[in-house]
C-alpha cells in the first residue's frame, strides 16, 4: 500500500511538474507554407497575407482594403543558437529616421501577428522596433521551450545588432510579461551590448508565479533554470520598471520585487489598465521616461 502511494505521488508530481512547465510557453504555431491568415474584429476582420521567404505581411482590411500606418514593416529569417530559424520584424516609422531602437521580447502566448500590437504604439514618437518569434511560435521553427527562448533572445539581440538600420542607433531592450523577465537575464549578461532596459508586467521568477497559481507545490515542483529577479543584480545600466495595479496576469508586488532587486540607476512607473497594456494607454509618458533613461549614458 505504502509503495503503491508513493509511486502514485512520484507521477502526479512528474505530471504536474511538466503541466506547470508547459503554461510558461502558450505559442500559436504557423505553418512555413500558410499564405494568409484572417483576424476576426467586433466589426469588421483583417486577412494578413505573407510572402516569400521571409513571410513578408501585408495586412488588408476585410482582405481588400490596405490598412495605413504609420511604421513600415520588414521582415527578417535568422538563425538562432538554439539551431532553429527564427522570424522577426523591424517596424520602422514612415517619417523620419529612428536614433533609438527598441529590442522588444514579447509575452507568452500568441505570436508576431497579435503581439506588435503590444509595442507599436511608441513608433509614433520615433522610435524603430525589432521584435521576432520565439522557436515554435508562428513562422519560428523549432519547439518553444523555456531554454530555447532564452537562446532566441540572445540571438535576436545579436542579430538586431547586425542591420545597418540599427546599428549607431541607442538600444533599448523592451520586455513584456514573459519578455520582461528574459530581458533581465538578457540584459545581466548583455548590458555592454545594450544602451537601457524596460521591465513591463514581468514575474519575479517561474517558482514565484507558479506558487501564485498552485501555492507552495507550484514553486517545488517547477525548475527555475534562471530568474529575474536575481539576475538584475548583476545589471548596472539604465533600468526602467513598469506594472500596473491592475495586472491580474502578474501580480503588482512581483514588479516592485524586480526593482527592489535591481541596482540604480533605476525608476518605477507604477500604472493602471489591463496586463502589458503600458504603450497602449501610457505611450507618451513611457516614451518620456524612455529618454530619461537615456540620459544616464
Amino acid at each position: 500500500m505504502i509503495r503503491a502511494f508513493l509511486i502514485y505521488s512520484l507521477c502526479f508530481a512528474l505530471l504536474t511538474s511538466c503541466g506547470f512547465n508547459k503554461l510558461f510557453l502558450v505559442p500559436t504555431k504557423l505553418n512555413q507554407e500558410t499564405k494568409q491568415i484572417t483576424l476576426k474584429g467586433k466589426n469588421d476582420s483583417t486577412v494578413v497575407y505573407f510572402s516569400g521567404e521571409t513571410h513578408q505581411p501585408v495586412f488588408l482590411k476585410n482582405g481588400t482594403d490596405t490598412i495605413h500606418s504609420d511604421f513600415t514593416i520588414q521582415s527578417y529569417v535568422f538563425e538562432s543558437s538554439s539551431g532553429n530559424k527564427l522570424n522577426g520584424w523591424l517596424l520602422k516609422p514612415k517619417n523620419g529616421k529612428s536614433e533609438i531602437t527598441l529590442v522588444h521580447f514579447h509575452g507568452n502566448a500568441g505570436n508576431l501577428i497579435r503581439q506588435y500590437k503590444t509595442i507599436s504604439p511608441l513608433v509614433k514618437h520615433g522610435y524603430q522596433i525589432f521584435l521576432f518569434d520565439y522557436s515554435g511560435f508562428g513562422f519560428s521553427t523549432g519547439k518553444a521551450t523555456r531554454k530555447n527562448v532564452l537562446k532566441d533572445a540572445h540571438s535576436a539581440l545579436t542579430f538586431a545588432k547586425t542591420l545597418p538600420e540599427i546599428k549607431n542607433t541607442k538600444l533599448v531592450v523592451y520586455g513584456h510579461s514573459l519578455g520582461g523577465h528574459l530581458s533581465a537575464v538578457v540584459a545581466a549578461e548583455r548590458q555592454n551590448d545594450m544602451d537601457a532596459l524596460v521591465i513591463e508586467g514581468a514575474f519575479s521568477s517561474h517558482q514565484d508565479i507558479a506558487a501564485k497559481t498552485a501555492g507552495f507545490l507550484g514553486r517545488i515542483l517547477v525548475r527555475e533554470n534562471y530568474c529575474a529577479y536575481k539576475s538584475l543584480r548583476n545589471y548596472h545600466k539604465p533600468l526602467l520598471v513598469i506594472h500596473s495595479t491592475e495586472d491580474e496576469t502578474i501580480p503588482y508586488e512581483m514588479g516592485e520585487k524586480i526593482f527592489n532587486n535591481a541596482n540604480a540607476p533605476k525608476s518605477f512607473y507604477r500604472i493602471e489598465k489591463c496586463h502589458i497594456c503600458g504603450p497602449r494607454y501610457y505611450t507618451d509618458s513611457i516614451a518620456s521616461k524612455i529618454q530619461s533613461l537615456l540620459r544616464f549614458q
